[in-house]
């Protein structure tokens, strides 16, 4: 299956995070949006990895998702070596994606800069047509193939975006999305331990940073992304 685009993320709810409002934009746009998560968060402090298997479930047939798969790479250690990138492309070459988007080139979990880097290496490497590569289980060579664009959304720090998308139609369905990690996020009900995610401060951050986005740019509500290199437009108004 050829996908539009392809969203990493180094955890379960990275994407949605970061992203749900753009994959629910581009779902309603007719965009075939998938999702890849490189670890299970198997070392989160609340929930299990097999509770945020079901969540990463529930949140892709609320986002719409066309495909939702997890490397179960290992959460805190994976690497960005040859291994982990191979990995990668095998799936970046499998769905063929022309804009992919990752996980904030620089961030307090030391996992969301290192999966970043992974992912963006993968994503040029994808490109050599002297990597050979086979889907798992398949016996054909795959074809050499580079997305256009890798994008790199924005997490806990408040990094300076290179652009802001609009999504004030979608805002609502990224907040379900997120919600679907009742696991993880605020719950006054809960007895888990705290962690800097599940406090009530942290989940009105989303909302107001999506806010605050949408100002700078005119609209109601946005989500900032950084970029590899420039962005090219064919004519001013294509700026608005």
């Amino acid at each position: 299956m050829k996908l539009d685009i392809l969203v990493f993320g180094a955890h379960p709810d990275d994407a949605e995070l970061g992203a749900g409002g753009t994959i629910a934009k581009e779902v309603s746009l007719g965009k075939k949006v998938g999702v890849i998560d490189l670890s299970r968060g198997e070392l989160g402090t609340r929930g299990s990895a097999e509770i945020r298997d079901k969540e990463a479930v529930a949140s892709a047939a609320i986002l719409g998702l066309s495909v939702r798969e997890n490397m179960e790479f290992a959460d805190g250690f994976f690497v960005n070596d040859k291994q982990h990138q191979m990995a990668l492309i095998r799936k970046i070459r499998m769905y063929k994606p022309d804009i992919v988007l990752c996980n904030a080139i620089e961030d307090r979990h030391i996992d969301h800069a290192r999966g970043s880097e992974l992912v963006s290496n993968a994503c040029f490497l994808s490109g050599l047509m002297k990597i050979d590569t086979k889907a798992e289980g398949d016996d054909q060579w795959q074809e050499a193939w580079r997305p256009k664009q890798v994008y790199h959304y924005i997490q806990w720090k408040n990094l300076t975006p290179d652009f802001v998308l609009d999504i004030s139609d979608v805002v609502d369905k990224k907040i379900e999305a997120i919600n679907a990690y009742s696991s993880q996020f605020y719950d006054p009900k809960s007895k888990e331990p705290s962690t800097p995610i599940s406090s009530k401060n942290f989940t009105d951050s989303v909302i107001y940073r999506a806010r605050d986005l949408g100002r700078m740019i005119g609209v109601e509500y946005g989500e900032g992304f950084t970029v590899e290199r420039f962005i090219g437009v064919k004519t001013l108004s294509d700026i608005f």
